[in-house]
C-alpha cells in the first residue's frame, strides 16, 4: 500500500521502505541529518500508515473504558490519552491515543492494526449503543514535531496552537472536510498532529506547511528518523516491544492503567502484579556497537534478556537498547549485548536516553 502522499514523497527526493505493508519514505537526506533537525529545529511527517477509527454513540464513553485500560469518562472534550488494548490474558494488542471530540471519539491505530483493532471493538460492542467505523483509507496523517513547530504553523492554521494543553485536540474543520489538530507525537518534542481528509485537502496542507516552515529550517522526516528519535525518548514500538505477548506490567506502562474500572484484561494483571516476570529495561552502551532488535543480553556470560529495540543514538553518539530483562536481575548495572561474535557492555539506565534541551 502507498501513502496518498507517495508522490508528495517521490518529488522530495525520498528513499522508500516497507514498513507494516505500507511503502513509506525511510529518508530524504540522512537519518541523522532529519533526526538532529527534529531535536533542535523543526520537521514534518507523513504518518498515514497510521489508522482512524471513529466511536460514537450513546455507549461510547461506557465502551471505551470496557475495552481500553482508560477510564474514558476521565477525558473531557478536547482532551485525548495514550492507552493500551488488551486481550483476556492482559497482553497488548496495541496501543493508542484516543481523542474526544464533541460528539465522538477517534482513536489512532498502529500500522496495519485498524483491521483488527475494529474486529476487537465489534466482538466486545454488544447490546451497547456504539457505532464503529474504520475510515483510514480516507485521511492523511500529518505530524509536525520540533521545538519551532508552533511557530512555523502560525500563518498556516488559523487557531492560537499555543492554547492546546498535552494531548488536547481541536477540530479546525468539520462535515465531509475535516481537520483535526492534536497536540501529540511520537518524538518526544514539542509537536503537534493534524487528520485530515479528504486526502487533496491533505496534500495541500503537507505543501503548505514545508513552505511556511522554510524560515523555521523545516525538513521533511522518514520513518528511519522517526525510530531513533521515539529510541531516544524510550517510546515503545508496538511490533518490537509489544511482540510475542507483553503485559504493560511488563512494558513499563502501568502508569496508563486505571484500576478503578473494569477493563478488559485486568483480572490477570491483577494476577501477574503478585508474581515475578521480565522487565523492560533501558541500556546505553560504555563501548563501541551497536545494538539491534533481537540481541541476545548476557550477564557473566548467561543470557538473562533480549533486545526489543536498538540503535545508535544521533544525540548521545552511542548504541542505546530497550531490552527485556528476567527477574532477578533489577539490582545489576551492567550487561553485555551480544553482536555476533562481540559483546557490547552496557549500562542500565533512567529512561529518556536524551532529556529535553541534550542534543
Amino acid at each position: 500500500m502507498k501513502s496518498p502522499l507517495h508522490e508528495v514523497h517521490e518529488k522530495l527526493g525520498a528513499t522508500f521502505t516497507t514498513f507494516s505493508g505500507y511503502e513509506m519514505p525511510l529518508k530524504y537526506t540522512s537519518i541523522q541529518d532529519e533526526h538532529i533537525n527534529v531535536r533542535r529545529k523543526v520537521g514534518i511527517f507523513d504518518v498515514s500508515h497510521m489508522g482512524n477509527i471513529f466511536v460514537r454513540g450513546k455507549d461510547a464513553e461506557k465502551f471505551i473504558s470496557k475495552v481500553t485500560a482508560a477510564d474514558a469518562s476521565s477525558v473531557a472534550v478536547g482532551m485525548g490519552a495514550y492507552t493500551v488494548i488488551l486481550r483476556e490474558d492482559g497482553t497488548i494488542i496495541d496501543d493508542e491515543v484516543f481523542l474526544h471530540l464533541e460528539d465522538e471519539y477517534m482513536f489512532i491505530p498502529n500500522a496495519g492494526r485498524n483491521k483488527d483493532i475494529e474486529a476487537w471493538f465489534r466482538e466486545h460492542a454488544e447490546n451497547m449503543d456504539v457505532e464503529i467505523k474504520d475510515v483510514s483509507n480516507k485521511f492523511v496523517i500529518i505530524a509536525v514535531q520540533g521545538p519551532l513547530s508552533e511557530e512555523c504553523l502560525k500563518s498556516v492554521v488559523d487557531f492560537d496552537l499555543g492554547t492546546l494543553k498535552l494531548f488536547a485536540c481541536k477540530e479546525l474543520k468539520k462535515g465531509d472536510e475535516k481537520v483535526i489538530v492534536s497536540r501529540t507525537g511520537y518524538t518526544g518534542e514539542k509537536g503537534y498532529e493534524f487528520y485530515i481528509t479528504p486526502t487533496d485537502e491533505g496534500k495541500k496542507m503537507f505543501y503548505d506547511i514545508l513552505e511556511a516552515g522554510k524560515e523555521y529550517g523545516i525538513k521533511p522526516i522518514g520513518l528511519g528518523a522517526r525510530d531513533t528519535l521515539r529510541l531516544e525518548k524510550c517510546f515503545a514500538l508496538a511490533g518490537n516491544e509489544f511482540s510475542g505477548g507483553r503485559t504493560p506490567l511488563e512494558a513499563g506502562l502501568s502508569w496508563l492503567i486505571n484500576w478503578d474500572h473494569e477493563f478488559i484484561g485486568k483480572e490477570a494483571l491483577l494476577k501477574q502484579k503478585e508474581t515475578e516476570y521480565e522487565k523492560l529495561s533501558f541500556l546505553e552502551c560504555i563501548e563501541r556497537g551497536i545494538p539491534r532488535h533481537g540481541h541476545a543480553v548476557e550477564k557473566d556470560g548467561k543470557k538473562v534478556g533480549m533486545v526489543t529495540s536498538g540503535t545508535f543514538s544521533p544525540c548521545l553518539k552511542k548504541g542505546i537498547a530497550m531490552a527485556y530483562i528476567k527477574p532477578g536481575y533489577e539490582g545489576e548495572k551492567e550487561f553485555d549485548i551480544v553482536s555476533g561474535n562481540k559483546k557490547i557492555k552496557a549500562k542500565r539506565v533512567k529512561p529518556p536516553f536524551v532529556k529535553k534541551g541534550e542534543c
